[in-house]
């Protein structure tokens, strides 16, 4: 399906009850602060311990992989490391192949549900209102067999954004 429906909601994508948590990782795949860290705490040994046998050597920016999610309320963390605007990574269509990819492999696992954190926005700097807006153009036009994709925001920065991202995309699709 395309035009896919994307539904915001609030707040700590640990607690998010779905099949699929996207984590935003870094390229080590050893988890670390912001979501990644969350994740890794929130989830358990589990995760780091499938991160090192999966990815000895890590992923690149912009590619997806996929671990058990420990004592996290999903199936599976679906990893992806988004480009870091700081240190000069600025390709959009880096950050954008993480959502799609992470919509490829949850389709590859048979995913019904997944829940997005706002990839690179945090420590690596990507301007705000282009993250929104990457996540929210990518996950509508991504072919995908999920029926259920949500976007955590967890502030009113960002939840305000999405919001109105989310609604000019509802009365285009009109």
């Amino acid at each position: 399906m395309t035009g896919n429906r994307v539904a915001l909601i609030r707040g700590d994508i640990t607690t998010v009850a779905v099949d699929v948590i996207v984590n935003a990782a870094s390229r080590r795949m050893r988890g670390g602060g912001g979501v990644d860290g969350a994740i890794h705490a929130a989830g358990g040994s589990e995760i780091l311990s499938d991160c090192i046998s999966h990815f000895p050597l890590g992923l690149p920016t912009g590619a997806a992989g996929w671990t058990r999610a420990g004592r996290l309320p999903a199936r599976w963390v679906i990893h992806v490391v988004g480009p870091n605007w700081t240190v000069g990574e600025r390709d959009r269509g880096l950050l954008e192949s993480c959502y799609a990819n992470a919509l490829a492999l949850a389709d590859h696992l048979a995913a019904a549900s997944i829940a997005f954190p706002l990839i690179s926005a945090g420590v690596y700097g990507w301007p705000l209102a282009d993250a929104v807006d990457c996540a929210v153009e990518v996950l509508h036009r991504t072919p995908t067999q999920v029926e259920d994709i949500r976007l955590v925001a967890f502030n009113d920065e960002i939840e305000g954004l999405a919001q109105a991202l989310l609604s000019d995309h509802s009365r285009s699709a009109t």
